[in-house]
């Protein structure tokens, strides 16, 4: 059979389980023993053809529902945090790599511009932030400012302002990304501007070590805050094989599936900031672990991990299929 009578024959079909998917068990288990066999046809017969790509993927999605439906009512929440967001990522790890890559040009634009010019930095936080910053340099605590005010209250603002910035940047992915770039782009350079400004004064592997303490959590929850707003965009604007309005409901969903479990992270950054990153000068042993087991966390679940359970996914398809 010729792949275009194939796909011809079965397309309404798969469509069906794409987008209106039973949540029979029975009807699920039809529908992957179905797919299975078109699965084995297409790679027997179009071995490379984007419609084996794409059975495969639908075919991985109800397997995945089906072993969901075999969990406990209680334990959702724990397969939201083990499988259900962590295949999502995987699934936009291009868009986030992407995201990661505009935060990298636009730091080292901000770092290098803000090296030829110095009140670049002002023009950014003002004067009354860099005049309070030097003033804490010369007294010997550069970073000072983050022992200012009230913990529980810094914590609970930093929370709510952070995550207002991420859902902008989510929501306003339905301009087809633009604004969400342009905000990213700024945040990116701000952030380069702010390590130069302590790099030229001589605390530039200070800055790493005392600011990523809560700015590692806070910067990757940015960065996948800016992909979520793209899928969202993309999803319209480039639908490809399925009709516009459903390509946008599925970039939709993925989107704010992604931004749900992002708001755990932003609030466990902002206790950083609010609590922990103050105690660099007492206790720098507590805030340099934090620091290490926040790269540790950041580069397992949002890379690692998702790979490694896709594969593990993949691995149990094929051998549902032999």
């Amino acid at each position: 059979m010729r792949e275009a009578l194939f796909i011809k024959k079965n397309k309404e079909r798969w469509l069906e389980n794409q987008h209106n998917p039973s949540q029979d068990p029975d009807e699920m288990a039809a529908s992957f023993t179905q797919l299975v066999d078109d699965l084995a046809y297409a790679k027997t017969f179009y071995p490379s053809g984007k419609v084996t790509a794409y059975i495969n993927s639908q075919a991985s999605k109800i397997y995945l529902d089906i072993y969901k439906n075999r969990k406990e009512e209680s334990n959702r929440i724990v397969t939201f945090w083990k499988y259900d967001l962590p295949l999502t990522i995987r699934k936009h790890h291009g868009v986030i790599l992407f995201s990661f890559i505009v935060f990298v040009i636009f730091f080292a634009i901000g770092f290098f511009t803000s090296q030829q010019d110095g009140d670049v930095a002002r023009s950014f936080f003002g004067d009354s932030y860099v005049d309070k910053t030097i003033e804490n340099i010369e007294s010997g605590n550069p970073f000072g400012i983050y022992e200012s005010g009230s913990p529980l209250l810094s914590w609970l603002g930093i929370m709510i302002n952070n995550i207002k910035v991420a859902l902008l940047m989510f929501v306003s992915g339905l301009f087809c990304g633009i604004p969400t770039l342009y905000k990213h782009a700024e945040t990116s350079a701000m952030v380069g501007i702010f390590d130069q400004f302590f790099a030229a004064r001589g605390f530039g592997i200070d800055f790493w070590l005392v600011v990523f303490v809560h700015g590692t959590l806070e910067i990757t929850a940015l960065i996948i805050s800016t992909a979520a707003g793209l899928v969202l965009g993309k999803s319209f604007l480039f639908p490809g094989t399925i009709k516009r309005m459903d390509a946008f409901k599925q970039g939709a969903k993925d989107g704010v599936k992604i931004m749900i479990g992002l708001m755990p992270v932003f609030a466990l950054a902002a206790f950083f900031e609010g609590f922990i990153t103050r105690l660099y000068n007492d206790v720098s042993v507590l805030t340099t672990v934090i620091f290490a087991l926040s790269v540790l966390f950041v580069v397992w679940y949002f890379i690692i991990y998702p790979i490694r359970l896709h594969k593990k996914l993949s691995v149990q398809l094929n051998e549902e299929e032999v």
